[in-house]
């Protein structure tokens, strides 16, 4: 009985030293590598978005607005005198937004602006926190 179990046991052996010897070979081999392409689907390469061209012309730039078409055909409009723009344009705020201290109470800009700085100091404050 005991050499049937010695027998057994170089059997077992031979397997899986052949066994391994088949998966390091298969892991060795070298395995062709992908070819980049064009297009849609997984593993392909993503084309790299470019921006819009810039204007440098001064004359363009001072004569149309340009940017402004949101079609693939067609020109920029050609921008009017300001006599012909309303009074409410010329008076928007294009700098940084007032502070809370520097709006009145009673507005809706006010109340606006109380909102979401409470809503940045709750999130300042819980940022740490975990659930």
């Amino acid at each position: 009985m005991s050499g049937y179990g010695l027998f057994r046991i170089v059997t077992l052996t031979k397997c899986i030293t052949t066994k391994t010897n088949t998966f390091n070979r298969i892991q060795t081999c070298g395995y062709a590598k992908k070819v980049a392409s064009r297009g849609k689907g997984k593993g392909m390469v993503k084309d790299e978005l470019k921006g819009p061209e810039v204007c440098k012309d001064p004359g363009r730039l001072t004569a149309y607005a340009v940017g402004v078409n949101i079609f693939k055909q067609g020109e920029d409009p050609k921008l009017k005198p300001p006599e012909e723009y309303p009074e409410w344009l010329f008076q928007l705020n294009l700098g940084k937004p007032k502070k809370l201290h520097e709006l009145e109470s009673d507005t809706w800009e006010y109340w606006k602006r109380l909102r979401k700085e409470n809503i940045w100091r709750f999130n300042r404050l819980h940022k740490g926190k975990k659930f």
